[in-house]
């Protein structure tokens, strides 16, 4: 029964994912796509701020403690300065008391070398992290440059986009609700008279190869013939009667 909840549970998100991911403006998740990248930005450069605040942090104390221990250790000579001299003078209290006076410099002097070893340790591990920190940083700044050449290179390429859909949008209304008209097309004129000459060819050709047609052709024949002997005939006569007329004037 879990693995059931489970399982619909999944495919309901995957769902609910896609459908948003299908009616999202591209546009809005750029721009969502490129602040992400801005607050990831500023968050790793707080970090780095942070690591690097550290370092310095930990080099004034190095620092101070270099001075601490440059003190301690001229304080320690001008005791044991101090104890010798009261010796040279034959006080052995007051060089006794200089001489104490120059051990407690010196165990103190001994606490803050161990200190100062510990500080130099702490900071080269910190310059360390520091440098890396850096490194990140402007590794990470060069990645959003990229980002935002990106974000105007998709935003191009989407208006282009949209700018094709239109065209195809418009295309198909064109296609799809052209204007109804009652006067034809040339092409549709074009067709209609190749059909006619096409009809009057066949009409033609059945007319002319038909029997009634071949005995139209025999007939037709015959009175050429016959008008021929006629017009032979009358010939005939008007040349004749035209030779006897002359041959009388003689």
């Amino acid at each position: 029964m879990f693995r059931l909840i489970a399982r619909t549970w999944h495919y309901a998100v995957a769902f609910l994912t896609g459908t948003l991911d299908t009616l999202a403006d591209p546009r809005v998740q750029i721009e969502q796509a490129i602040e992400d990248a801005k607050r990831q930005h500023a968050a790793l450069s707080d970090q780095a701020a942070a690591v690097i605040g550290n370092q310095r942090e930990l080099q004034l104390k190095l620092t101070r403690t270099v001075t601490e221990l440059e003190r301690l250790r001229a304080s320690a000579s001008q005791a044991l300065l101090l104890a010798e001299d009261a010796r040279t003078k034959g006080d052995t209290d007051k060089a006794a008391a200089h001489e104490r006076t120059a051990r407690l410099f010196a165990m103190q002097l001994a606490t803050v070398e161990s200190s100062a070893a510990d500080l130099h340790e702490l900071h080269g591990r910190a310059a360390a992290a520091a440098k890396a920190a850096k490194g990140a940083v402007e590794h990470n700044a060069y990645l959003v440059q990229r980002q935002l050449a990106e974000r105007s290179k998709l935003l191009t390429e989407l208006e282009a986009a949209k700018m094709q859909e239109r065209v195809a949008s418009a295309l198909q209304r064109i296609g799809t609700f052209a204007p109804a008209t009652d006067v034809p097309s040339l092409q549709e004129i074009r067709e209609k008279i190749d059909q006619r000459i096409a009809r009057s060819q066949g009409r033609y050709e059945i007319a002319t190869e038909g029997v009634d047609a071949r005995i139209l052709d025999v007939e037709h024949a015959l009175v050429d013939a016959r008008g021929d002997q006629i017009l032979d005939e009358i010939r005939q006569k008007v040349l004749g009667s035209a030779n006897e007329s002359s041959g009388g004037r003689k």
